[in-house]
């Protein structure tokens, strides 16, 4: 599972195990010098070990292009993975095609893309529906401002979202980066998350700075 902490990833995850795939591993691919502001490493450990899923962190360079490619076959050849599932929704700026699909195919694994072309508004209410617990954990100035930070994924949450679309084109799912989360909770979960967080700003970014994880345990029926 490519894994982001986010969102996307984790309701593709979820999608995927419907469909009969088994997730082995989250792969985190990490750019250098990306201080991943809005996933913080230590927030997906803990998520590895909330979801009881080993994590795998990739560093790729550049050209990231052959950089990825390079990573992923090392993927297939030393865990045996054949197949990777993505959160991609739609294709980002600066490429007409999936990175991911064009970065696997001289490795010939398959990629997976369960939230591929879907419904934007329909992503958001079945994240709801199913119970995840997303928080907002890095937004983007001029649309977004510092109070959004923390904020949990809701219903109004998502109209303030579709009306922020209508005014300035923003992508409600923030595929172009506009907005990211993290997932403190979710279906497939064994554990849940608790955070403890400060806001910082950084240029037109405002963030999140986690400053306690704790792992929360299930209490007994």
């Amino acid at each position: 599972m490519s894994w982001t902490g986010g969102k996307d990833s984790s309701l593709a995850y979820y999608e995927a195990e419907k469909l009969g795939y088994k997730i082995d591993y989250l792969v985190t691919f990490v750019w250098d010098h990306d201080p991943l502001l809005a996933h913080p490493l230590a927030f997906i450990k803990l998520q590895s070990q909330a979801l009881d899923v080993p994590h795998l962190v990739v560093e790729v360079s550049e050209p990231f292009a052959a950089d990825y490619e390079r990573a992923i076959a090392l993927l297939k050849e030393q865990r045996g993975i054949g197949t990777i599932v993505t959160g991609d929704i739609c294709e980002v700026a600066g490429h007409n095609s999936n990175w991911m699909v064009d970065r696997a195919a001289p490795s010939s694994v398959e990629v997976i893309r369960p939230l591929w072309h879907k419904d934007r508004i329909q992503i958001l209410s079945k994240i709801l529906e199913l119970g995840f617990k997303v928080v907002f954990s890095c937004v983007k100035k001029p649309w977004f401002t510092e109070d959004w930070l923390g904020k949990a994924l809701s219903r109004d949450m998502i109209t303030r979202l579709v009306e922020m679309n209508e005014r300035s084109g923003i992508d409600i799912c923030g595929e172009q980066g506009e907005y990211h989360t993290l997932v403190l909770d979710g279906p497939q979960f064994k554990k849940g998350i608790q955070i403890e967080y400060s806001r910082r700003a950084e240029n037109s970014l405002l963030y999140l700075a986690l400053e306690k994880l704790t792992l929360e345990e299930r209490k007994a029926a």
